[in-house]
């Protein structure tokens, strides 16, 4: 049970580091889906995706951890906006993506800060 427990807060410690380029990456995303979309834009959209994805691996992977003792994540909450980005992404329309990517961000700096709780 304790190696698991520390296998999730290794998860964790990894993902602290990933999140932060992630929350950083995403206003970009939505600058150049909204205003100006360049050369490789889908190719950065497909990096943001699998980021999102590995993030949401990890989540489900150590809710028990990140929420232990309180809830610092609302899984409703983060489902909700997760699937809104998928249905955004489905529709390839840009518009739809950089809201939904927009709308995303705060899920993903609360979700940044949740995990810096936890390690602290």
């Amino acid at each position: 049970m304790e190696d698991n427990r520390q296998e999730q807060v290794e998860a964790l410690e990894v993902m602290a580091e990933f999140n932060g380029r992630l929350v950083k990456n995403l206003p970009i995303l939505v600058k150049e889906l909204s205003e100006n979309r360049l050369e490789d834009t889908d190719k950065f959209l497909k990096s943001i995706i699998d980021a999102i994805n590995w993030e949401i691996q990890v989540v489900n992977g150590t809710m028990d951890v990140l929420n232990d003792g309180r809830a610092r994540v609302d899984k409703e909450a983060f489902n909700e906006k997760i699937i809104a980005v998928g249905n955004a992404v489905a529709s390839k329309d840009d518009e739809q993506m950089a809201e939904a990517f927009e709308n995303v961000i705060p899920v993903f700096e609360q979700l940044g800060t949740a995990v810096q709780e936890v390690l602290a």
